[in-house]
């Protein structure tokens, strides 16, 4: 079977971990500051801090920027999204996205804006970025907050820009993504009362870690500044996410270089292959194809998996369509492009060490079905 994803773990990865296993700092100690600083520097922000997941990223963030009105975000995402927008005590305001990106509609955008909106979340979809652009000056002009969920895109760029610079970014280390922690997530800003607030926030409300108050002469002193969460990372992910940060420019390298034989071999006018528009730098985290509406997507999936081809659907239902978020109000029709894509979107499996004969097979595969 070839995996939908895989991550690209090698000797390097299990060193690093078993020196931190016999180094006693399993928690909260000086790998998980390495990662941070190496983090820091591939986005070019001032601050980044390592959290559990992404999920727990865009949480503190809606929480800490004390936001209670509407949040703008598209419904073709992971439901987490809204989840954390909800669970921080916000609003989520679905808007539709566009067809050839699958990435937030700025157009949209705009039409949502009332004076209840307190902030933009635009999804990176799939690696390639939004506009952010358009919509930093979208937010500038509203005076709104922009949180970048970019959980699927390490290294995206627009104009030479990256990922998760423009607004406060949210990324996410799970095994599919273009590095891995095994779980975890990061929150990049340049703004550092809220990078403060933050690494309390996300330790109990305690403003000094471990490894830190070691350093004091009470070290046992553990004060909570606020009622926090333990949302931290742990050294042993650290040191997997060191290891990853080394080669992300070569994993991002070799998926797109694997993207664009795809694009070059399926060429049957029943599928859409992913757009890579012109200043952006697509990185692949997943590839998608869009089928045409005749084509029956479950029988497709079921011919490429019987083929040993792990493909799957990123994302059915929408949000907006999902039970909790279709019981507050949101219905079937709400967003056409959004439901249209969700309806004919199908994932082929996209990982550095993907081999050319893997790629043949899935081309072999899909043309089969479709002719």
């Amino acid at each position: 079977m070839i995996p939908l994803g895989k991550a690209d773990i090698d000797e390097k990865e299990i060193n690093l971990v078993v020196d931190v296993l016999k180094s006693g700092w399993l928690a909260h100690g000086p790998k998980t500051k390495e990662f941070e600083q190496m983090f820091a520097d591939y986005i070019g922000t001032k601050h980044a801090l390592s959290v559990n997941s992404c999920t727990s990223a865009l949480h503190l963030v809606v929480e800490a920027l004390e936001i209670k009105g509407d949040v703008i975000l598209p419904s073709f995402t992971f439901v987490a999204s809204a989840n954390a927008v909800v669970t921080a005590g916000a609003n989520p305001v679905f808007v539709d996205i566009e067809k050839d990106t699958r990435n937030i509609n700025p157009d949209e955008i705009e039409k949502r804006i009332t004076d209840k909106t307190s902030a933009i979340m635009p999804v990176h979809y799939a690696g390639h970025p939004c506009d952010m652009k358009r919509i930093m000056e979208i937010a500038e002009s509203h005076d709104l907050v922009v949180i970048e969920d970019s959980a699927e895109c390490i290294g995206g760029m627009q104009d030479s820009k990256i990922a998760g610079s423009f607004g406060i970014g949210c990324f996410s280390f799970y095994p599919t993504k273009n590095i891995t922690t095994g779980e975890g997530g990061m929150i990049t800003t340049n703004d550092d009362e809220l990078a403060d607030k933050l690494r309390t926030m996300k330790a109990h409300g305690i403003t000094s870690s471990a490894f830190e108050r070691e350093k004091m002469e009470r070290p046992w002193i553990r004060a909570a500044t606020t009622a926090g969460y333990n949302m931290r990372l742990c050294d042993v992910n650290a040191a997997i996410g060191i290891e990853q940060m080394k080669k992300l420019d070569e994993m991002n390298r070799k998926r797109i270089e694997a993207a664009a034989y795809l694009n070059k071999h399926l060429t049957n006018e029943k599928l859409t292959r992913p757009v890579v528009r012109n200043g952006y730098k697509h990185v692949f985290q997943m590839y998608t194809i869009l089928l045409d509406s005749s084509i029956n997507r479950t029988e497709f999936v079921k011919h490429l998996r019987t083929e040993g081809i792990q493909a799957s659907v990123h994302f059915d239902p929408p949000v907006h369509l999902q039970p909790y978020y279709a019981q507050i109000g949101w219905k079937k029709g709400d967003f056409p492009v959004t439901e249209h894509v969700s309806e004919n979107i199908v994932t082929l499996p996209m990982f550095p060490s993907i081999k050319r004969d893997e790629l043949d097979l899935i081309i072999q595969s899909i043309n089969s079905f479709l002719e």
